[in-house]
């Protein structure tokens, strides 16, 4: 991407060389976290930095090491690493990563407690051959979309089906997710029928939204989704190149983004999530980085470039900010997940700079 000059008036704005030219190499097989990537922050010093690394991870042997027992017995290998993830998820208390994966044919969790990786077992009425998008909820029930079965299944903890919704020419390709439990309302990207489907949390339909097209509140090929506190929607309109913003009751209110290889621009976006100051965080396939924009659209920040080091993607695809505002990017070409921090005030040791400094807060 080619860079655009910005005016320096938001703490948080893209300034000088935004990526870190000291990102370490990485292997898509195996990225296991490098030495030290404690320093790796967005935008470089001397600006102050407002996202830094956290980690990274494939296997097993990024939450604990293969030990020479595992070795011995030949069970070092019997859950494999990720091969081609797509969404991603945390539990509400940050203890359980979960990530779909088309090529497993599996959703995946990541046991940071246990440190262990392993298969989210299902029942028979809930196996999945496609899992494109996943999503927790404060009762723990997982849910996860089949762009092939068309589905969105509802699972309790324990994997049991509870809810399979769908079917019957009611989806034709879901993809997308997003759960706003504030009002019970299970948001589904239906892509090929460029809509989007809401149910409430007993299954039962409420509304469809949109429809083919590039006027404002149509779609062409929507996909990730994610709802913000206030329960506004945000589309990733991905074939008219925009993100699109609609009301807790469906109505458009706005949209940002075009065509194009600038910073602010979108070539292949896909995963889209919000921190907790409404920044919006949009992952593009294509750029191999994720943006960072403002509540109005305007361009903040972009982490990453192309490469298999951390900090690095490619193909990046679902991305989800838990309430830490830790931001999770599956990094799919390179079979992985990585995870950064918004950093907000946590490490500067002093309040934003106020508006007579000519500067924003965020």
């Amino acid at each position: 991407m080619h860079k655009r000059s910005v005016k320096h008036h938001d703490p948080m704005i893209l300034v000088g060389a935004v990526v870190t030219a000291v990102l370490m190499a990485g292997c898509a097989s195996s990225p296991t976290p490098q030495a030290d990537t404690s320093g790796l922050v967005w935008p470089a010093p001397p600006e102050d930095p407002r996202v830094r690394f956290v980690a990274q991870y494939h296997s097993q042997k990024d939450l604990s090491g293969t030990d020479f027992k595992a070795k011995l017995l030949g069970t070092a290998d019997q859950v494999p690493g990720l091969r081609k993830p797509y969404g991603v998820t945390a539990s509400p208390d940050g203890k359980r990563i979960y990530v779909t994966d088309t090529e497993l044919r599996a959703l995946m969790v990541f046991d940071l407690e246990a440190k262990k990786l392993q298969r989210f077992k299902t029942d028979a009425r809930g196996g999945l051959i496609s899992p494109i998008e996943v999503r927790t909820d404060s009762r723990g029930r997982v849910y996860v979309t089949d762009s092939v079965h068309a589905k969105l299944n509802v699972y309790s903890p324990e994997g049991r089906t509870l809810l399979s919704l769908g079917g019957s020419g009611q989806l034709q390709r879901p993809t997308g997710l997003a759960l706003d439990e504030t009002r019970e309302r299970i948001y589904v990207s239906d892509t090929k029928r460029h809509r989007i489907v809401v149910y409430d949390f007993n299954g039962e339909w409420v509304r469809e939204i949109g429809e083919r097209g590039d006027a404002p509140g149509r779609f062409n090929y929507p996909v990730n989704l994610a709802v913000d506190n206030e329960g506004n929607l945000y589309v990733v309109d991905t074939g008219n190149f925009r993100v699109q913003v609609f009301g807790p009751d469906g109505e458009y209110q706005r949209d940002f983004g075009q065509l194009g290889d600038s910073v602010g621009s979108m070539a292949r976006p896909k995963g889209v999530g919000l921190d907790s100051k409404g920044h919006v965080y949009l992952a593009d396939a294509a750029f191999n980085n994720f943006q960072i924009f403002d509540s109005d659209g305007k361009i903040l920040l972009f982490v990453g470039g192309t490469g298999r080091g951390p900090g690095q993607f490619w193909r990046p695809t679902g991305i989800y900010i838990d309430s830490n505002d830790r931001i999770y990017v599956v990094d799919s070409a390179n079979a992985r997940l990585q995870i950064f921090q918004y950093l907000g005030d946590k490490e500067r040791g002093r309040d934003e700079p106020s508006a007579d400094k000519n500067k924003e807060t965020t």
